[in-house]
């Protein structure tokens, strides 16, 4: 299984030269060659997470792609495009769609603050291999992680809680995603600390820029 990391909370997961979609949001470069693309999997409604204009460069020449998305991100799809086929997903639902096995976990977006509202947001697991929380820390009880992709920065965030999140789960590889509202340094910085408190757990960190891939 291939991961290729975009540009800040973007995902694509190849296997059997099938494509696997999550978060392709604002913060992304337009997506060029989606053909293979058999799922989507929408964390929530923000749009740094997911656009119109994104998800039409996926669904336009795949046919027969799933969607998935909590309730929150299925409503916002729905008001722009009404003919497209979304399955609303929430913790402890899973999915098929071959070659991946998909699971949710996770219910709400976390705290930002007191006077906005919290939002759905679900975590995946692909393949019971690779988990991206979304907009959340929520830990998979009862799976144990190989691949952690770890936010990096966000106004409902701080460092030190992306460290305990990576040291609770104790991945066996992890790396940074989110990160578009960083500078270089704020990158390499928290690249440093993801690194650390990941061997600390045993595991290994990558330092994946936008376009690189790793195979798991």
């Amino acid at each position: 299984m291939k991961l290729t990391k975009l540009e800040h909370a973007a995902l694509i997961v190849e296997l059997s030269g099938s494509k696997l979609y999550i978060d392709p949001g604002s913060f992304t470069t337009a997506l060029t060659d989606t053909a293979g693309a058999v799922a989507v999997v929408i964390t929530h409604e923000h749009a740094d997470h997911w656009t119109p204009e994104q998800l039409h460069r996926i669904v336009e020449i795949n046919s027969d792609l799933r969607i998935f998305a909590p309730a929150g991100a299925a409503r916002a799809i729905a008001a722009f495009d009404a003919d497209l086929d979304v399955t609303t997903v929430q913790a402890d639902d899973t999915a098929i769609v071959e070659p991946f096995y998909l699971r949710f976990f996770g219910a709400t977006h976390a705290v930002i603050h007191e006077s906005l509202p919290v939002i759905d947001n679900v975590g995946v697991l692909v393949n019971d291999e690779l988990y991206y929380a979304g907009d959340a820390f929520t830990i998979p009880e009862g799976v144990a992680v190989g691949t952690l992709a770890v936010p990096a920065a966000a106004p409902w965030m701080k460092i030190s809680e992306a460290m305990d999140y990576i040291f609770a789960i104790k991945p066996r590889r992890s790396f940074s995603t989110h990160e578009m509202l960083l500078s270089r340094a704020g990158k390499d910085l928290s690249n440093v600390r993801f690194q650390n408190v990941t061997e600390l757990g045993g595991g290994e960190f990558f330092a994946l820029e936008p376009g690189d891939s790793i195979d798991l």
